[in-house]
């Protein structure tokens, strides 16, 4: 190996440190203060209906600016968008730190959310610029490795730091480790020369989807509160048809889309995020019901289901690089099917292990859902990246973060609706007192529901 190569390839090796540190404090951050809600509701004086705010705000905010992010990072430059995200999301941290209500705390969350949607949205096309098509699933693996390891980490993490030194320790944390990723992506990550500045920047499609998305992830969020049927819902759901339907007008004649519709006559890239959006689905859905069974049935604290939980990332965090690795040699289609074909199986799996007595059979199914996961990111990312030209990365970047942001919501919606609906016809009464084969019942019709959903993505997945 040259000098010149060697210095490249180390070059490439301080730009996935720097990617990653961002990848693990980001994803970190979005698990991390799940655990410390009830805490907050304590200490800021708000219920927990009040307190859900805190993540729910975030969520809506990184969603709906992220194809918006990813366009401007095509225009701008990704670095600079990097830069600037990361900046803004260490002081929106540190201000979320400072906050001495729970309105100002969904606020301040709102800023840090616009930082690391400028993150989410520069990650992989930085990535995918840096390294050859060669080794781009490789480096995406690596960056999905660093994202499991952030999402196992937080719960963890965020007790230990709330008991040891009070919930503010949570977001102050993000100040050092960000003032270090942000000196590394200065030196590491190189200028970048947009091929698309010399075009206009789209302000009436990034504002439709904006609002037609918000209006569409607040229905699904808060639809098992509110009621399927509640004119609340079915407004929100009227209007986001609506303004998206006017979002995808705008796209068509606009001489610079911020969602260029012709990637999707691709197939390998509406496949890929099809295929992306269902196996979201299936990851966050999971996340959603399985609790109930290990804390509501099985009486588990919530260090102990945490515990257990933490089979499936574990896996996913070591099988997603080999995966990546592996699709570089023989391409996407079948270790990215062969991962959804195994999540498919431990899904089935988990809900089998509904009603046996012990908790190896859960665990053992989590794991294969971790391999199967595992198995599918990296490959599909890459081919989402792959499949976009040079210009439209960051739109790419984008879509594949809106499928992931997207499908989460989905996933807790689609679940939500399922295990209530089968909760009140086996247990109209309702109440905390569910009968314990009526809780595993729940749980079961709706891991079967994912699994069915899982199957439909390794479908989709094939037909790349």
């Amino acid at each position: 190996m040259d000098i010149d190569a060697q210095a490249n390839a180390r070059r490439r090796r301080w730009v996935l440190v720097t990617v990653g540190v961002g990848t693990f404090m980001s994803a970190l951050d979005s698990s991390v203060v799940n655990t410390i809600l009830p805490v907050l509701a304590r200490d800021l004086g708000t219920d927990i209906a009040g307190i859900e705010w805190v993540t729910t705000s975030y969520l809506l905010v990184v969603s709906a600016l992220l194809l918006g992010m990813g366009r401007l990072g095509d225009i701008r430059g990704h670095k600079r968008l990097y830069m600037s995200g990361f900046v803004l999301f260490v002081v929106g941290s540190a201000l979320c730190g400072l906050s001495r209500s729970a309105p100002m705390l969904v606020g301040l969350r709102c800023v840090q959310a616009v930082g690391a949607s400028m993150l989410y949205s520069s990650s992989p096309a930085i990535l995918t610029s840096a390294f050859p098509p060669a080794r781009r699933g490789t480096a995406l693996g690596a960056q999905a490795t660093f994202t499991y390891l952030g999402l196992t980490a937080g719960p963890s993490l965020g007790g230990w730091l709330a008991h040891a030194f009070g919930w503010r320790a949570v977001f102050y944390v993000n100040v050092p480790v960000g003032a270090l990723a942000i000196a590394l992506a200065w030196k590491a990550v190189a200028p970048d020369r947009p091929r698309a500045r010399m075009e206009r920047f789209d302000f009436g499609g990034a504002v439709t989807f904006a609002t037609g998305l918000t209006a569409l992830l607040v229905a699904l969020n808060q639809g098992h509160d509110w009621g399927w049927g509640s004119v609340r819902v079915i407004t929100l759901l009227l209007i986001a048809a609506a303004i998206l339907t006017i979002f995808l007008s705008i796209e068509r004649s606009h001489p610079s889309p911020m969602l260029d519709l012709s990637l999707f006559r691709t197939r390998l890239f509406s496949a890929s995020t099809a295929s992306a959006l269902f196996n979201y689905i299936c990851v966050y859905g999971i996340v959603f019901v399985l609790p109930f069974l290990l804390i509501q049935g099985r009486g588990m604290n919530t260090q102990q289901a945490g515990l257990l939980l933490t089979a499936q990332p574990v896996v996913m965090a070591m099988v997603a690089p080999v995966s990546g690795a592996l699709s570089d040699r023989i391409g996407v289609r079948i270790p990215a099917t062969l991962g959804m074909s195994v999540l498919t199986v431990g899904l089935i799996g988990l809900a089998i292990s509904t009603t046996a007595e012990s908790n190896g059979m859960i665990v053992g199914a989590l794991a294969t859902v971790g391999l199967g996961l595992g198995m599918f990111a990296s490959p599909n990312n890459s081919a989402i990246m792959g499949a976009a030209p040079r210009g439209r990365q960051g739109i790419a970047a984008g879509v594949l973060a809106t499928a992931r942001n997207v499908g989460m919501v989905l996933g807790v919606g689609l679940t939500g609706a399922v295990f209530t609906t089968v909760l009140a016809h086996l247990a109209p009464a309702g109440g905390l007192d569910i009968p314990l084969h009526v809780l595993e019942q729940g749980v079961r019709i709706s891991l079967l529901m994912l699994a069915c959903v899982a199957a439909l993505g390794a479908v989709t997945s094939y037909s790349r």
